[in-house]
């Protein structure tokens, strides 16, 4: 019995020999690798393109300083192609075929919420970098973009204060899934805490992709001329913000009149607009391109370089924005934790991201909370220029801690402040 499985063994292990399985094994072993779970086409490549050649610089950076626990990075690039269903079969590839040890990906939160059930499932790492609806905080992700009170609600204060024109009409105006509606939701209570009637509050959704925007401007234009200062507050994703902001300047509505603060359109998203009819319209993010520190010139030195050396479309031109430093803080940060946990195994991992800092291209030092799995950011508001940048016109003195489930929601004073372990 001993005899024949040492042969067996033995002719296994030839057969391996053989068939250089066991030269693969051995490099795969020296690699951690990486998931990447961007769309590259489809409606939302506009804006997630940028987020892959992030997480790929950072890697870079990252393997040309050692590695990781004397490892190198070993980026696996999928293409769930703005696709919801596509991006948890996607992650379910990423975590059971490819072995990944983290996964960054995601913007919309219809991709976040398709994949984590199988995150769930497969106890698999999933780093989510773009601001959303909040009502989430789940064990298996870290969320390292804005939640409500980070972004939102700090941008409709703005609005409603003086410096901001005053405000007292409102139109909800967003892409038809769960991140502007939940958004809205979360605004409209707000809104009403403070005053503001149902009259005064016009609500409109689009679906993804929709190009054709003269019908609702020309409601807009309506409503803004009913008498009582009048605000729009876009929640529209991907590249229908460039038919939206292209209609907008066609209609001659200026910044002066009926302000725009857009939640997600950043100096990316303006790259493909002719941003001069748009100057003055508003952004709200935790980070701007424009912010003067050296964390900050470092990093979009360093981004255009990146695009140059990868021959990415209008390299000379390439502009770093919101998304991508969250990106790139979320690289970092797991980096740091596997340092500190001496291993990729996912709870470990997890329990040693807690508190985890890093010096952001924003100029503060981020901190991921110790509990809730969000980071304590700084707010932001920006007005476009000319040349589609930012000039900051309001911030806050300091990073902002999340609140995940906001209190303008019923019942989410009972909520727990922490993920439910495993």
């Amino acid at each position: 019995m001993l005899r024949r499985n040492f042969v067996k063994t033995v002719s296994a292990a030839a057969v391996t020999a053989a068939l250089g399985l066991g030269s693969l094994n051995a490099l795969a072993a020296e690699t951690i690798k990486v998931g990447v779970l961007h769309s590259l086409s489809g409606t939302m490549a506009i804006s997630e393109t940028a987020l892959k050649e992030t997480v790929l610089m950072a890697i870079s950076e990252i393997n040309s300083k050692g590695g990781v626990l004397g490892k190198q990075l070993e980026p696996v690039v999928v293409d769930p192609a703005s696709n919801w269903p596509l991006f948890a079969e996607k992650a379910r590839q990423l975590l059971s075929q490819d072995k990944v040890a983290v996964t960054f990906g995601c913007w919309t939160s219809v991709s976040r919420k398709s994949v984590l059930p199988v995150f769930k499932e497969l106890n698999g790492l999933l780093f989510y970098p773009v601001q959303y609806e909040g009502e989430e905080l789940e064990y298996n992700v870290f969320y390292t973009g804005a939640a409500p009170n980070q972004q939102a609600i700090p941008a409709v204060e703005y609005l409603m204060s003086k410096d901001g024109g005053s405000a007292k009409r409102f139109v909800l105006l967003g892409t038809d899934y769960v991140y502007p509606r939940t958004t809205n939701k979360i605004l409209r209570a707000f809104l009403k805490s403070k005053g503001v009637a149902d009259a005064d509050i016009m609500e409109e959704y689009t679906p993804f992709g929709h190009s054709d925007y003269q019908t609702i401007i020309a409601k807009i234009k309506k409503f803004s001329s009913e008498g009582k200062r009048t605000a729009v507050i876009s929640t529209i994703n991907g590249d229908s913000n460039v038919p939206f902001y292209k209609e907008l300047g066609n209609a001659g509505i200026k910044a002066t009149e009926v302000p725009v603060v857009a939640f997600s359109v950043g100096e990316e998203e303006l790259r493909g607009v002719d941003t001069k009819p748009l100057v003055g319209h508003l952004a709200a993010w935790n980070y701007f391109m424009t912010l003067k520190n050296p964390a900050n010139d470092g990093f979009t030195k360093a981004y255009r370089a990146w695009a140059v050396k990868q021959g990415l479309p209008n390299a000379d031109k390439a502009v770093t924005n919101d998304p991508m430093e969250a990106t790139y803080i979320g690289v970092y940060m797991w980096k740091q934790a596997v340092e500190k946990a001496k291993s990729t195994d996912v709870d470990k991992v997890i329990a040693a991201m807690a508190g985890q800092t890093f010096k952001a291209p924003s100029g503060f030092t981020i901190k991921m909370d110790e509990k809730n799995h969000h980071l304590h950011k700084p707010v932001f508001i920006g007005e476009i220029r000319a040349d589609g940048q930012f000039d900051v016109v309001w911030k806050t003195s300091g990073p902002v801690k999340a609140a995940p489930w906001s209190p303008y929601i019923a019942g989410n004073d009972k909520k727990k402040g922490e993920p439910e372990g495993k």
